[in-house]
């Protein structure tokens, strides 16, 4: 853990780029979603990327490999949609687990073996826990605005599995992404905190929201000082802003919330904004110029990209930061 802290206060860390836009690369057939293990399985499994670390391990180390080669000091465990929640519309809520582990540790062996070879530095790994596909705080029905599709408590529990299974798998850091209802962030935050009570153990966290459209707020309706308001009583590593936007329209959301935390600034925006295909154009030298900005204005510690984003990317964005001293923070 001081490994980690040491690092952030040293230099500006970058993060990994995206994972589902590498996998799409590889143009895995169902029966490769589906690999000898559940080859008989009931129901369609292309598309669930998160299974491909028990199915295809090799393509996801694959991945984390070319992301450190680029130049990145943490990359993201495959499981964005590792909970009992998302796992439901595969209906492989008892693969969770399992899941979960495995993808933290095919990252873990590819990060030690790049620290083996450069111990001066250190790699590290990201348990991803996404959002999921339930909202905690508004009604996806429109005539029922009171009704929820899951509860605080239930998004707790599944939650707590994911956070256990990532920890006994070997990440370094938990990171919660890609916020878009800050009550679902809440429950990911209470359950890492019970497990960090359980076992004793102080893991350190980063948790990174969305600004969904120009309006500048999230899905359920929060500006980016408001998101940090809510979720500041907790001890982190880093908070920032990830997905959605491409670097340029991110800048002020970050801007509005670097001068008012003493924690980490993270941000891995997409590749600029989709076209009218859903691909991303941004090439890495027009990210990278973007990402400048951020570095001369002294707004950021961790830096990587979301959705579009490849391993070019990330290279242009690590030659970017070499060498700059990062923003001061209090940990």
């Amino acid at each position: 853990m001081n490994t980690i802290y040491n690092a952030l206060k040293e230099r500006i860390l970058v993060l990994d780029g995206a994972m589902g836009t590498m996998l799409q690369a590889y143009q895995f057939s169902e029966e490769d979603f589906r690999g000898e293990r559940f080859k008989d399985f009931h129901i369609p499994l292309k598309g669930n990327n998160d299974l491909l670390s028990i199915t295809q391990p090799d393509a996801i180390a694959e991945v984390h490999r070319k992301y450190f080669e680029a130049g990145a000091d943490i990359v993201e465990t495959n499981t964005f949609s590792g909970t009992t929640i998302a796992m439901a519309d595969y209906e492989l809520e008892d693969v969770v687990y399992e899941l979960n582990y495995a993808s933290a540790k095919i990252a873990k062996e590819v990060a030690q073996s790049f620290t083996q070879k450069e111990p001066y530095k250190p790699r590290f790994v990201a348990g991803s826990i996404g959002p999921t596909n339930k909202t905690a705080s508004m009604s996806p029905d429109v005539n029922d605005p009171g009704f929820r599709a899951i509860s605080f408590d239930e998004l707790r529990i599944a939650y707590k599995q994911q956070v256990e299974a990532l920890i006994d798998g070997g990440v370094d850091i938990l990171l919660v992404e890609t916020v878009f209802d800050t009550l679902n962030a809440k429950a990911a935050l209470f359950a890492i905190e019970e497990v960090k009570e359980e076992r004793d153990t102080d893991i350190p966290v980063m948790i990174s929201g969305t600004i969904t459209d120009a309006s500048g707020r999230t899905l359920s309706g929060q500006t980016a000082e408001a998101f940090l308001i809510s979720i500041q009583h907790i001890p982190l590593l880093s908070v920032g802003f990830n997905c959605a936007l491409g670097a340029k329209q991110l800048q002020p959301h970050l801007e509005a919330i670097a001068s008012r935390t003493q924690a980490g600034i993270s941000a891995h925006p997409n590749a600029g904004l989709p076209n009218a295909f859903g691909e991303y154009d941004e090439t890495p030298e027009e990210m990278a110029d973007q990402i400048k900005n951020y570095v001369d204005k002294n707004l950021v510690n961790i830096v990587g990209g979301c959705c579009g984003t490849t391993p070019a990317h990330i290279k242009a964005i690590a030659n970017i930061v070499e060498g700059v001293t990062p923003r001061s923070v209090t940990i």
